[in-house]
């Protein structure tokens, strides 16, 4: 996921550069009872919430009682917030999304319903814009300066900063994913009761294992691996594709090799490698894609990569696929890519700062489908053929859900207190347990809402046969 993989609060127009640097200072340090700057970013947030909420209803309860925006219907939202600290209402207006999820996670907060919250900014997504904006846009450059002029390093904020690089630990990802460890969206068939089977009839055990198979076998008829082919993977995860593929008594012989820039990864992929037997068969690099040495040139029959994509970066695409074409044979070769993307009317290249580049994937970027097929045939040469393009986007909240379920089950503090001691303070574990939930959680309404998307592109090269048809 990639992940993602993944953005789907609005954002509520792209704060200055020194609202930005001011975001990051969000614990408000003050002798009375509420900051002037909070009750001032409260009452301006306060007075156009009416207009912007017009699809569902918003409840808020604060020190000055309790507020209702919008109106219950049938079907919709009907959320309820607490606030608990006021600050908030800063967080909100200088970084929108971003510090919703921020004082999600510290605590600053509290919601009945943190998916039905996702749904309501989501629902509303033209009047948040409209209306919040243009007040944001006037009271964020003149409060961040002051901002910046009196608040230092708070532990709120010390908190924030050391639970964004908690996420490389193999325990964590061991405590969610299924035992592929794909972290990557599943497929799911009747055979699991469909994308909302677990809503309609409740998760069951092994439902999971056998959709993220379900997935890893789709791809490989997509990239139409036989016996004895050689596959290159960018993005090796914990090795669940490459131990697939070269275990299917199917594909005999087949190779792989593999690429991570994650040392971790690398190190328990290789221990699952070996625990399978497969160690002549799959090789785990710890490299860039782009230090593939010179004799992968042509030496592939399939190039393969689940949700890495979202971390190349948009200048970086026509590189990526110039370093495919490279690897692969001229003929009867095939590359399959898929990652998160943004519809055509949302993406950029440039992609501002929000709770997922933050807190969970820095410097990401979510391509556009026609982004990478634009990016494949420029950097080819026209020596790819679109063959296949499939959106995923329904069958990743489902997977979200039940990543969330296993999570919540699974971690407990003790465990990840061993890699990481500044959990053992239990403010600082509860705010990284939230972070999790949250992302979740942000990420299944954007993808259910059509927010985000995520496509699987196939490639064969340009005068190879389509898939059998006579």
């Amino acid at each position: 996921m990639p992940a993602t993989a993944s953005q789907p609060c609005v954002r509520l127009t792209p704060p200055s550069a020194k609202a930005i640097q001011a975001s990051s200072l969000f614990s408000l340090s003050c002798s009375h009872p509420r900051s002037w700057l909070a009750s001032f970013a409260r009452t301006s947030i306060i007075s156009v919430l009416k207009d912007a909420i017009s699809v569902g209803r918003l409840t808020i309860t604060d020190s000055e009682g309790q507020h209702t925006y919008g109106h219950y219907q049938k079907g919709c939202s009907d959320v309820h917030l607490t606030v608990v600290n006021d600050s908030f209402w800063l967080r909100l207006m200088l970084s929108g999304d971003l510090g919703f999820s921020e004082a999600y996670m510290v605590g600053d907060i509290e919601v009945e319903d943190l998916k039905s919250c996702m749904d309501l900014w989501l629902d509303n997504q033209t009047g948040m814009e409209e209306t919040l904006s243009s007040s944001f846009a006037r009271l964020s450059s003149a409060i961040s300066g002051l901002y910046n002029s009196f608040l230092g390093q708070t532990k709120t904020q010390a908190r924030l900063n050391a639970i964004a690089s908690y996420d490389q630990s193999n325990t964590l990802f061991k405590a969610f994913l299924s035992d592929e460890m794909m972290y990557s969206c599943a497929l799911w068939d009747e055979s699991e009761g469909g994308v909302r089977g677990d809503l309609e009839m409740g998760p069951t055990p092994g439902d999971l294992e056998a959709a993220q198979r379900r997935k890893i076998h789709h791809v490989l008829r997509k990239a139409r691996v036989k016996p004895g082919h050689r596959i290159l993977e960018f993005g090796s995860g914990w090795g669940g594709l490459a131990i697939e593929v070269c275990r299917l008594p199917a594909l005999l012989a087949a190779k792989v090799d593999t690429l991570t820039l994650s040392i971790e990864q690398k190190s328990l992929a290789e221990e699952r490698v070996k625990a399978a037997g497969l160690e002549g068969k799959i090789r785990v690099h710890l490299m860039d894609y782009r230090e593939i040495p010179p004799e992968f040139e042509k030496a592939f029959d399939a190039f393969i990569s689940i949700e890495m994509l979202e971390h190349v970066g948009a200048k970086h695409y026509n590189a990526y696929f110039k370093l495919v074409d490279f690897a692969l044979k001229s003929r009867d070769a095939t590359a399959v890519v898929s990652a998160s993307t943004f519809p055509e009317s949302r993406y950029t290249g440039y992609q501002s700062e929000d709770f997922m580049r933050r807190y969970m994937w820095p410097n990401s970027c979510l391509p556009s489908a026609t982004a990478l097929i634009t990016a494949a045939q420029t950097a080819s040469n026209g020596r790819f053929t679109l063959e296949g393009v499939e959106n995923h986007a329904a069958h990743y909240p489902r997977t979200l859900r039940e990543w969330g379920r296993r999570l919540e089950k699974n971690l407990t503090q003790e465990m990840i207190a061993k890699e990481y001691p500044a959990l053992r303070e239990h403010a600082n574990y509860d705010a990284f347990r939230k972070k999790w939930q949250y992302l979740f959680v942000y990420a299944g309404a954007g993808f259910a809402k059509g927010y985000i998307t995520c496509h699987m592109l196939t490639f064969i090269r340009q005068n190879d046969s389509p898939e059998l048809c006579d």
